[in-house]
């Protein structure tokens, strides 16, 4: 079960990937719904795995830090498109009738987000790694600070906290994967 679950994780940053490629909006690939909940399934799947079977190898040097590296990458890379989800959700609007359809985010508030949320992730996974919870704060802190004047419009400020809320949960939800493959 092991093999399975690197093999799902090794899909998420392979499948992810192509979508920071497109132009914002752009609905080519698998479109933005259907690619988050199926690296959201990748990951959960992967965690399934992971905590059903049982520890199959002792693990090395170069295999922990195989490992470390690989959910360092599942969470920079894997957070935008499960993030575009979420924004998309937060962009539904009821439509008459019993019909209600995933409308399209918004064009985007604040720029730079992409870039900004990866390296985010990448810092989050990497002090959870370093066994220095504190850093998320500092992490946060400089996000906050960076965004602050942008953070005065409404719009702005929603977006703002579900992105930091979906990307530090999916970065967290990487290292616990990794943290786990290694128990």
């Amino acid at each position: 079960m092991f093999v399975y679950s690197i093999a799902m994780l090794l899909l998420i940053p392979v499948m992810a990937t192509p979508r920071y490629f497109l132009k914002t909006g752009s609905t080519t690939w698998f479109g933005v719904p259907v690619a988050g909940t199926m690296l959201a399934a990748l990951l959960a799947l992967a965690a399934i795995f992971t905590v059903i079977s049982p520890a199959e190898i002792e693990p090395s040097f170069l295999h922990q830090g195989f490992v470390v590296v690989l959910s360092v990458l599942v969470a920079a890379l894997g957070g935008g498109p499960v993030t575009e989800v979420v924004f998309a959700l937060a962009a539904r609007r009821p439509s008459r009738g019993a019909n209600r359809s995933v409308g399209t985010a918004e064009e985007s508030l604040l720029r730079g987000g992409m870039w900004i949320g990866i390296l985010e992730r990448i810092a989050i996974a990497s002090t959870l790694w370093a066994s220095w919870p504190e850093g998320l704060a500092v992490v946060l802190a400089v996000k906050g600070l960076g965004r602050f004047a942008e953070l005065k419009q409404h719009a702005a400020a929603e977006q703002f906290i579900l992105g930091t809320f979906s990307s530090v949960l999916w970065a967290c939800a990487a290292y616990g994967i990794g943290r786990l493959l290694l128990s």
